[in-house]
């Protein structure tokens, strides 16, 4: 797959974070590549999402498309990792990121796949000056790689409509996140290409919820994600010491 030379936004954008991503981006499709551990990832991903969409909007659950009529904002989409099953259960699909050799891979891949998805190489503060409103926005493992969180979270929060909600996943400042999604991930199981994460970007709970109350949003549901190493897959589990994901609402 050939893709122009990426452009890299500033802004809450911290720029080697999101260089970082661009350079590996025609990888994203790859289930055995770098970001393998997203593939992994998906599948509990996707179950705490739309738990927690059904359940906060009260919307019917049992049929294959129950985001049928919801418009879903993906911030930090990548290379459409989370945008595609989304756009599958029927969700108006909007995805923006930083880095425009992303956009262009997850075009790409969505056109193949038979999606639309209304990709944008723009950053969550440039989409608030438009006006635009959503019914859920999500970022997944986006928090610990931006240059401000704050401002960030300010802005994805701005974008959420009244009664609206927000889905969002990090991981935890802990010792354990240390030795476990830092130090065995990167350099001793190789899961991660060394340098991926800054472990002092990683974000505690309570600061996400610090940082969530001022733009109207309260978190309403928090679940762990562990690795069970015997199956090799993730499970949502109450451990919120690594991966975790949170749902807040906006009353």
């Amino acid at each position: 797959m050939a893709i122009a030379e990426t452009t890299i936004l500033s802004g809450t954008a911290d720029t080697d974070e999101v260089a970082r991503f661009a350079a590996i981006a025609e990888e994203w499709w790859d289930a055995n590549g770098k970001f393998r551990p997203l593939h992994q990832l998906a599948p509990v991903r996707m179950a705490f999402i739309r738990d927690q969409i059904v359940r906060h909007l009260d919307i019917p659950n049992d049929t294959d498309t129950p985001f049928k009529g919801l418009k879903i904002l993906d911030v930090g989409c990548g290379g459409g990792l989370v945008s595609e099953p989304l756009a599958r259960l029927g969700a108006d699909v909007t995805a923006i990121d930083a880095a425009a050799r992303n956009i262009e891979v997850a075009k790409v891949h969505a056109e193949q796949s038979g999606l639309n998805i209304n990709y944008r190489n723009i950053q969550p503060e440039d989409l608030v000056a438009e006006g635009l409103m959503f019914d859920i926005v999500i970022s997944l493992e986006v928090v610990e790689h931006v240059a401000d969180l704050d401002a960030f979270l300010a802005a994805c929060g701005a974008m959420v409509r009244p009664d609206g909600g927000m889905v969002l996943s990090t991981i935890n400042r802990t010792i354990k996140s240390l030795a476990l999604a830092k130090v065995m991930a990167e350099y001793v199981l190789r899961w991660l290409p060394a340098g991926t994460h800054d472990w002092k970007k990683f974000v505690k709970p309570s600061e996400l919820a610090t940082s969530l109350r001022p733009v109207g949003l309260d978190i309403s549901a928090l679940e762990g994600m562990s690795y069970d190493p015997l199956g090799d897959i993730w499970r949502l589990s109450q451990d919120l010491d690594i991966n975790y994901m949170a749902f807040a609402k906006k009353d």
